[in-house]
Formats: structure tokens, sequence, C-alpha cells
């Protein structure tokens, strides 16, 4: 694996454990609805983007504009995924929504890579990627009485709008790494990207997200939500998708469910019995696996590669540590 691709790969694992603790975090303001998290986090967090992008935007604007039904589809999927998110934690469980919204991501990426890029699929990754679904399918089994009190008996919605996160997960990925792969450096693409569904989702924000100011706690937990795994985790996510391919992308991600049960295990002192630990244990090792992949994908029908690359990220940004191993240009 090349040093940008081993980059690219350790941010999106920083990028999938500060997402982790998104459950918990929401757990803390349970007078806090999901779509108002949700829209909340996702819309504050792409307005964060935006701003911090905005010279390099303004810079790359008409770039953007010649990828804007990428953009757009992207941008949808950004404003659909934290509601269906944050709604299928609510009602399945904290465990099992984020194990079905991030276990069905890789296999939406894959079709989708597979379906508009013509990109094939390496027999390394499939058994990565079958490791990893054992993996979180462990552990939804190992916790399911939990996700079942706390479902309030609606799991099986929540597990449906689980499957709709994955998709959307998956869709805006591979929109936002096919503007980089279209010749866009990473914090223009991210910002345009989830600042655009940031505006989308203040109108659900402005209608469902009064209680978040009925208290210091709840207010604190969204913002930490906004700032930390949405800000600075998309961030890190986006210098990760300038060097690896969305399907690889969004498998390393598998790690999020396994960082949501063990914070969930230490601060909220819920119980993960030996088949939760081995699930954990199983998706860690399909992570070592997906990232020892060496080998170059093929191109694209229009002559594209489209996995891993690197491309340097735009100007100096403070809070994020630099992961593309590459001098910033302007």
């Amino acid at each position: 694996m090349s040093r940008a691709a081993s980059s690219g790969s350790v941010c999106v694992l920083a990028a999938a454990v500060l997402w982790g603790t998104t459950g918990t975090a929401a757990a803390l303001a349970p007078g806090v609805g999901s779509l108002a998290a949700g829209a909340a986090a996702m819309g504050i967090g792409g307005l964060l983007q935006a701003v911090a992008a905005s010279r390099v935007i303004r810079a790359h604007r008409a770039g953007l504009v010649e990828q804007w039904r990428t953009a757009a589809v992207a941008a949808v999927a950004v404003a659909v995924y934290p509601l269906a998110f944050y709604s299928s934690m609510r009602l399945a469980g904290v465990a099992v929504g984020t194990v079905v919204s991030i276990g069905s991501g890789p296999l939406a990426a894959a079709v989708i890579e597979r379906v508009v890029d013509r990109r094939p699929l390496s027999r390394r990754w499939a058994v990565g990627a079958a490791a990893g679904l054992l993996g979180i399918v462990a552990l939804a089994a190992s916790r399911s009485g939990h996700a079942d009190a706390a479902a309030g008996g609606r799991p099986v919605l929540g597990v449906v709008l689980g499957l709709l996160a994955g998709v959307t997960y998956a869709l805006y990925s591979w929109g936002a790494a096919r503007m980089m792969r279209g010749g866009l450096p990473t914090r223009p693409v991210m910002g345009a990207v989830f600042g655009l569904g940031g505006v989308l989702l203040m109108p659900v924000l402005l209608l469902t997200g009064a209680p978040i100011l009925d208290s210091g706690r709840n207010l604190a937990v969204v913002a930490y939500l906004a700032v930390v795994p949405m800000f600075l985790g998309y961030v890190l996510f986006g210098r990760g998708l300038a060097a690896v391919s969305a399907t690889t992308a969004t498998t390393l991600s598998l790690l999020e469910p396994a960082v949501a049960a063990v914070i969930a295990v230490l601060v909220l002192h819920e119980g993960l019995p030996a088949l939760g630990w081995a699930g954990m244990a199983v998706l860690l090792a399909s992570l070592v696996l997906l990232t020892a992949d060496t080998r170059r994908p093929p191109p694209t029908s229009d002559g594209v590669t489209s996995g891993p690359m690197c491309r340097p990220a735009e100007g100096p940004l403070s809070s994020p540590p630099r992961c593309t191993g590459s001098r910033s240009t302007s």
C-alpha cells in the first residue's frame, strides 16, 4: 500500500472513532428528538465545513459548477443520512442502529461504484467486507436485547431506516470521491457538499430543534455532535477519500460500530457478552485485511483511476492533522 493510501486509511479510521461516540452522546440528551439531533449535528457541522473552506470554494467554483449534478446528489444524501441514522438509533438502539447503518454502507458503495463507475471488486475486498459484516452481525446479535428494550417495539422500522442511512452514506461518499477524481481538491469538495447538505437541513432544525435550548446539557451535547464527530470527523473523512476509494472508505468505517459498543459499555454501562467481543475481533481483523490491500484498481470506463490516489488538501487548517502527506496548494 502506498504512503498516501495508508495515510488516507488512517484518516478514515480516525473519523470512524469519532463517529462511534455519536450514539452515546445523543443518548445523554434524551429530550432532543432524533430528527433535531441529526439536523443539528450534520447541519451545523456541514455549515462549519463550508465556512472553513469558503476561500477554496470560491477559488474552485468553476470546477464545482461543472460537477454540479454529482454535488447535488451528494448534498441530498448528506441531508437524508443524519435523519435516518439518528432515527434508526432511537428506534432500534444505539448498537443495532449503528451496526445496520454503517454495516450496509460498504455493500451499497460497492454496488454504486460497480454500476456507475464499472469498477471491479477485488477478492481481497470481498473477503475483508464479508469478515467485517460477520463481525457487525455478531455485535448486533449480542446486543439485540438492549436494542429491543430501547426500540419500544419498533426495531423493524429502525432497521429499515438504518439501511436507508447506509445507502445515503455510501452515496455521498461516492459523490465526494468522484468529484475529487475529477480534479478538485478535498476541502472545496467537502465544504461545498456538506455546506449544501447543511442548508437543506436547516428547515428541519428550525421545526424540531426547540428542545435543544431547554437545558445547558442538551446544548452541550448538540454542540459536541456538530463540532467533533461531524465537523472534525468529516474533515478527516474527506482527507481519506482523497487517497482511497469510496468502497474502501465505507468498509474501513466498519470500525465505528465496535467503537460505539465499547463506549456504550464504558459510559452507559451496557453489558457486552462474549459473542460481541468476538464480533469486534473479527471486525478488527477485517480492517487489517482491507488496509493491507496493495493492488491498484484498474481505470474506469472514462479512463479515471478509481482506487487509491492522493490529492493535496487546499490551504492550512488548524483543527485536524494533515493526513495526505502532501504540501498544500492554493
